[in-house]
């Protein structure tokens, strides 16, 4: 792919710093499926805009991961969407275990611009988006995940939808999906993207909330609050409900870490906390319940609350649900 590129004049490393709009603008995009296309033929150009994709996808992911860190151990407010492509995007069942999604990219912004430039397709062309869909996943779970185009509207379908799994369940799938899967640059992309993203400072965070406040994270429609009891918390739920760039939150993640959760005044707190949640209208996620808690959290799970074993798993099951709720919008 390497060399495809460079007589094209498209330096992958240096467009991760650039807005994709290869992504998210039909005109551009058709531009550039037709230009790769012409000069590679088009199988060959699927699988540029298909690593194309993944790298913007992967270098999204990793830098979210790296501004979340090992733990919300700051108060820090910034506004990301939940990805740059719109998806939507729910669990699906795993083959030979494993993560797997089923979704859908509901704007169709690449089969239109394959349909208004080359015509009609024959088969799936979203080529990019599946990429991008791909490294997306693959950075929030830490896995090599492979999106597979599985409907799409530019060959006349009433929407493109995909699944993705991770790279080592594709095997025994027919269509060349397996080895596509098996032979997909996944270290290699991983490798320029982490290179790049090491040159990118962390941007600057702004204090939405006061300094007295527990330490909160906010990015884009996820929210992580650590429990600091019920008086603490509610406050910064408050706080957050006041500040302007923090409206759009749909999932908050109660942090439990370090917290013994008992069934007299701390099984009042966590029912006040998550009560508070709903009144945002946000979804409620319980991360890091120790053993000493969960009798507790397992009654509030039942009736409020979806439980994960830790943060980042926490964190992107929040997303998860983000992608879900603004695909149905």
């Amino acid at each position: 792919m390497a060399a495809a590129l460079d007589a094209l004049g498209i330096d992958l490393e240096a467009s991760l710093l650039d807005e994709p709009r290869f992504l998210l603008d039909a005109g551009f995009l058709g531009a550039l499926h037709a230009e790769l296309r012409g000069a590679l033929g088009e199988e060959a150009a699927a699988g540029v805009l298909r690593q194309l994709g993944f790298a913007r996808g992967l270098f999204d992911a990793a830098r979210l991961a790296r501004e979340l860190g090992p733990g919300p151990a700051a108060l820090a407010v910034a506004t990301p969407t939940p990805s740059r492509l719109a998806m939507r995007l729910a669990p699906a069942p795993g083959r030979h275990g494993g993560a797997a999604f089923a979704g859908g990219w509901p704007e169709r912004h690449e089969a239109q611009a394959v349909a208004e430039t080359l015509g009609a397709a024959a088969g799936p062309s979203c080529s990019a988006s599946a990429g991008y869909t791909s490294g997306w996943l693959s950075g929030l779970i830490a896995a090599d995940v492979y999106a597979l185009e599985t409907e799409c509207a530019a060959a006349g379908a009433s929407a493109c939808r995909f699944e993705a799994r991770e790279a080592a369940a594709w095997r025994g799938r027919r269509g060349g999906v397996a080895r596509a899967a098996a032979s997909f640059p996944f270290g290699p992309l991983r490798e320029l993207v982490m290179r790049r993203l090491a040159s990118v400072p962390l941007p600057a965070r702004a204090d939405g909330f006061e300094r007295g406040s527990p330490a909160i994270h906010v990015w884009g429609p996820v929210m992580v609050v650590p429990f600091a009891g019920a008086d603490e918390s509610l406050r910064a739920l408050e706080l957050i409900a006041r500040d302007r760039e923090a409206r759009g939150v749909r999932v908050v993640i109660v942090d439990l870490a370090g917290a013994i959760i008992d069934e007299g005044f701390g099984a009042l707190a966590l029912e006040r906390i998550l009560d508070a949640v709903a009144g945002l209208g946000a979804e409620p996620i319980l991360a890091g319940v120790s053993p000493l808690s969960m009798p507790v959290v397992a009654e509030l799970e039942r009736a409020h609350a979806l439980v994960r074993k830790d943060l980042p798993e926490a964190i992107a099951a929040g997303f998860q649900i983000a992608q879900a709720q603004r695909g149905a919008l």
